[in-house]
C-alpha cells in the first residue's frame, strides 16, 4: 500500500512538472493583422512566423546593451520610443567610446512594409539590416561570438531561445529573427490621419490639414508614397554636398556612378517627432525642411527629375502651402506608438 502511495505521488509529480515545462514552452502565434489603409506587407513572415515569445526575444536583444563592447549601446540607445524609435536631437548616430557616426539615425516603424533599409540600402532585408550597426566599429561594435556566447551563459536568453524557436538554437540566425519579429510588431498605424482614412471616431481634419493633405498629394506623394509615405526608392533631393562628410549615399553599396548622392526616400510617420531630418541631420525643423524645397535645392550630380522644372529647380511653395503642409504633417503623428508599452524598455 504504501509502495502504491509513492509511486501515485510521483506520478502526481511528474504529471505536474510535464504541465509546467509544457506551459513554459507554449509559444503563441501572433495573429497581425495589416492595417486596411496600408498596402500589402513586403516581408515574407512565412519563414519567421510572429510568435509572443519570438517578439519577447527580440525586445530583449533589442534593448541589450551588452551586445555593444561597452556593454551600454543597445539597438534602443539610438531608436527611442517616444521619438519614434530614433535619435533625436542628434545631428549623426553616437555609439561607443563616444563615437559618432556619418549619418542620422532613422526612425524604425513600419519595418515590414519596406524592401529597402538604411539611408543607402545597405540592406535588403529586415532580417539582415541588424548585423550592420551591431558590427558597425563607430556604432555598437559588436563580436557576434562573444554575443553568442554572453546569450549561451545567460539562463533567461536560454530560456527565451528554447521557447521562440522550433530548433531551440542559440545562434546569429535565431538572433535576427528574433530581432525582426520586434521590428515587425513596430506598426505605427493609428494617427489621426490613419483614423481619417479608415473613417474612424478622431479622424476628422480640419480645413488647415485637408489643404495641407490636398498639397502633399500635388506635390510630395510621388516620392512619399502610400500610408507607408515612402517608394523605397533612392533619390538626390539637391541636397548641397556637405564637406564634412562627402556622403555619396547609395553609390556606396552600388558604385554605380547614376547612385551617386542619392539616398533612400525616407518614410513621413511621426515626422513631428524625428528632428533632425535628412541623411545627415541638418535640418532642424519643417519649416527649414520645405524652405529648401522651396528655394534651397541646389543642381547636384544625379538631381531628381522632380525636382528641375525645365530648369526651375525644387517645389514652388508659398508661406501658407508651407504652413497647411506641417499642419497635415503632424496629422501622422501617432501617440499610441509612441506610449505602447508592449514596445518599451521596461
Amino acid at each position: 500500500m504504501q509502495t502504491k502511495y509513492i509511486w501515485l505521488i510521483l506520478f502526481s509529480l511528474l504529471i505536474s512538472c510535464s504541465s509546467e515545462d509544457s506551459e513554459d514552452y507554449q509559444n503563441i502565434p501572433i495573429d497581425y493583422q495589416v492595417p486596411s489603409n496600408f498596402p500589402p506587407i513586403a516581408y515574407n513572415m512565412a519563414t519567421n512566423p510572429l510568435t509572443e515569445k519570438g517578439f519577447e526575444l527580440g525586445k530583449k536583444i533589442f534593448y541589450d546593451g551588452r551586445l555593444a563592447s561597452d556593454g551600454v549601446v543597445s539597438c534602443g540607445f539610438c531608436h527611442i520610443q517616444e521619438n519614434a524609435f530614433t535619435h533625436h536631437g542628434h545631428t549623426f548616430s553616437h555609439g561607443v567610446g563616444e563615437g559618432v557616426g556619418t549619418r542620422n539615425a532613422p526612425p524604425i516603424q513600419n519595418m515590414a512594409f519596406q524592401t529597402q533599409f538604411m539611408w543607402d540600402g545597405a540592406a535588403n532585408h529586415i532580417e539582415l539590416l541588424s548585423m550592420i550597426p551591431i558590427a558597425s566599429e563607430i556604432e555598437m561594435d559588436g563580436d557576434i561570438i562573444a554575443i553568442m556566447n554572453m546569450m549561451k551563459n545567460d539562463a533567461s536568453y536560454q530560456k527565451l531561445f528554447q521557447q521562440a524557436f522550433p530548433n531551440k538554437e542559440i545562434n546569429p540566425e535565431n538572433m535576427l529573427k528574433a530581432l525582426a519579429q520586434f521590428m515587425t510588431m513596430l506598426t505605427s498605424s493609428n494617427s489621426k490621419f490613419d483614423k481619417f482614412r479608415r473613417n474612424e471616431s478622431g479622424g476628422t481634419l480640419n480645413q488647415e490639414e485637408l489643404a495641407g493633405y490636398a498639397l502633399f498629394n500635388q506635390k510630395c506623394a510621388s516620392c512619399h508614397a502610400t500610408d507607408i509615405f515612402t517608394d523605397n526608392s533612392f533619390r538626390n533631393n539637391g541636397l548641397s554636398i556637405n564637406p564634412m562628410i562627402n556622403d555619396l549615399g547609395r553609390y556606396k553599396v552600388t558604385e554605380i556612378e547614376s547612385d551617386k548622392l542619392k539616398f533612400k526616400v525616407p518614410s513621413l510617420r511621426n515626422i513631428e517627432l524625428t528632428a533632425p531630418y535628412m541623411h545627415d541631420g541638418r535640418f532642424f525643423t519643417l519649416e527649414g525642411v520645405l524652405n529648401h524645397y522651396a528655394s534651397g535645392v541646389t543642381n547636384t550630380q544625379n538631381l531628381d527629375p522632380l525636382l528641375n522644372n525645365n530648369g526651375t529647380l525644387g517645389i514652388p511653395l508659398n508661406a501658407t502651402e508651407k504652413q497647411q503642409l506641417i499642419a497635415f504633417l503632424k496629422t501622422l503623428t501617432d501617440n499610441e506608438f509612441i506610449t505602447n508599452p508592449k514596445f518599451a524598455e521596461f
